[in-house]
């Protein structure tokens, strides 16, 4: 057990070695990463947007403003006329995904629920509060006189079939049934 219980120790020292070397790398590649990123974007905004020189009198002051808004209003339109494409495109691709279910005729139906529901309250559910319909449905029922057939008669007449067998035993019964066949 000695041996086996080191060699697992090294296998484990290995396994925390590897990790902690693969933390070490992947630590250093997302520094790289967000340098990475941020040269970007330090890139996109000088080649967009220019440093700003302010200048010392009101109308190139005045002037600079007006350019600013005329990029502002540009701008605007663009991402007025990119959300007004996106919406367009949203909507044939909602027509065309109707078009489809149509075109193979197949409807999701959701699943039904049994609902156990009295017929009263069915009809206090459908009706409202406002009508008090008693709806009991046995009441219109007729009533039908049983008539006794034969056979509830004869069962009837034979009464307790333990009677019957004490009666058919022994040489008296069976004589008894002879003579009541022939």
């Amino acid at each position: 057990m000695g041996d086996e219980e080191k060699r697992n120790r090294a296998i484990t020292a290995r396994r925390q070695h590897l990790k902690s070397v693969m933390l070490q790398i992947a630590a250093t590649e997302l520094e790289k990463e967000e340098s990475r990123r941020e040269t970007e974007k330090q890139n996109y905004l000088s080649e967009h947007c220019p440093p700003l020189h302010i200048p010392g009198s009101m109308s190139e002051v005045q002037e600079l403003c007006k350019q600013l808004h005329a990029k502002i209003d540009a701008a605007e339109e663009e991402k007025y006329d990119m959300e007004v494409r996106v919406q367009k495109s949203s909507k044939e691709l909602e027509d065309m995904n109707q078009k489809l279910f149509d075109l193979r005729g197949k409807f999701k139906r959701p699943p039904l629920r049994r609902v156990r529901m009295s017929a009263d309250a069915m009809l206090k559910a459908l009706l409202g509060s406002k009508h008090k319909v008693c709806m009991d449905l046995r009441a219109n029922l007729k009533q039908v006189k049983k008539e006794d057939t034969e056979k509830e008669r004869d069962l009837r007449d034979v009464g307790d079939w333990r009677k019957n067998i004490e009666e058919k035993s022994g040489m008296e019964g069976r004589k008894k049934m002879f003579e009541s066949e022939s």
